[in-house]
């Protein structure tokens, strides 16, 4: 297996390929390529951005390319089936908590504004208006977007996909977010390590997943002081603030990147009351969450994904 590691979208990038060497430097190449342009084109944090001009239409109808109209439709066709506890349109929220550059700069620089938590503006289902034949997007007024996690995880599975095209098996990293194509030579499965959210320098169980993609959500790395509280990047639309949970963390596997990363933040949000409700109506997907002292839990279908010989699973 061949490695490339860079930086991007705030987070450690890792392609991983198996194939003929010169075919792997290209669609390292190319892969790295897409990344780059697809994280200019979904950042908040550029004010020129196509998601800048996209938050600054002002409500006029705006048109856009095929990528971000992807991204935007999947995010607000997981709004229904969550319920509305994954929501993009939280980025007054996040930047009332001091969330308001990136967290590389934000770690660096600190805080830079004390506002009061902004309580969420609701604007109801179907607010945001979507016209396929032009690819033209419509926010009412007042409503901005951050696409974060979802964008990440799409971006993460379009460069693995651009990937496999030149090798043989593959796999990208973005942070949280995994999509892996094929499968290594003379292995069934990927084996994906589960860090410790209180340590990840420490592994506390091994998944072996096959094709398709693994997201975790945590409430322990994007982290930053407040004034006299500390804040996570995970807003509860439901309260404008930052989430409170008795989960550290939450990991996903399902066939898309995308819903692995929604549902890991969306089951992270709704906690060990709602969570195991929420993702039985999804029989693709499972999930395994760590709660505050470090004890496993999960869905029924996690457990044959997980390796018990390093753990006992509770």
């Amino acid at each position: 297996m061949e490695y490339l590691e860079f930086r991007a979208m705030n987070s450690d990038i890792v392609l991983a390929a198996e194939g003929e060497p010169e075919s792997i430097a290209r669609g390292f190449d190319q892969a790295q390529s897409l990344i780059t342009s697809l994280e200019a084109r979904f950042t908040r944090f550029s004010d020129t951005s196509e998601l800048a001009r996209l938050n600054q239409a002002n409500g006029a109808w705006f048109h856009a390319s095929d990528e971000l109209f992807d991204v935007v439709l999947q995010a607000y066709e997981y709004v229904d089936e969550t319920g509305g506890l994954f929501d993009p349109s939280v980025l007054d929220a996040l930047e009332s908590a001091g969330y308001d550059r990136s967290m590389d700069d934000l770690r660096m620089h600190g805080v830079t504004r004390m506002a009061a938590l902004t309580r969420p503006k609701i604007f109801g289902s179907g607010a945001v208006q979507f016209d396929p034949d032009t690819r033209a997007i419509r926010l009412p007024r007042g409503m901005r977007l951050d696409l974060g996690g979802i964008a990440k995880g799409w971006i993460a599975e379009r460069a693995a996909r651009e990937l496999a095209a030149s090798s043989d098996a593959c796999a990208v990293s973005a942070g949280g977010d995994m999509f892996m194509v094929g499968l290594p030579a003379g292995e069934a499965v990927w084996r994906v390590t589960l860090e410790d959210p209180r340590d990840p320098d420490q592994t506390m169980a091994i998944l072996r997943v096959g094709q398709g993609a693994v997201a975790t959500s945590s409430i322990m790395k994007r982290r930053w002081q407040q004034g006299k509280r500390v804040r996570h990047h995970l807003i509860d639309p439901r309260s404008g603030a930052p989430a409170e949970t008795d989960w550290l963390s939450v990991t996903v596997v399902a066939p898309h990147a995308t819903t692995a990363e929604v549902f890991a933040k969306t089951l992270l949000i709704a906690g060990s009351r709602e969570a195991e409700r929420i993702a039985a109506r999804y029989s693709d997907l499972a999930f395994i969450a760590v709660d505050r002292v470090g004890q496993l839990c999960g869905s029924d279908n996690a457990k044959e994904l997980l390796d018990v010989a390093a753990f006992e699973y509770a």
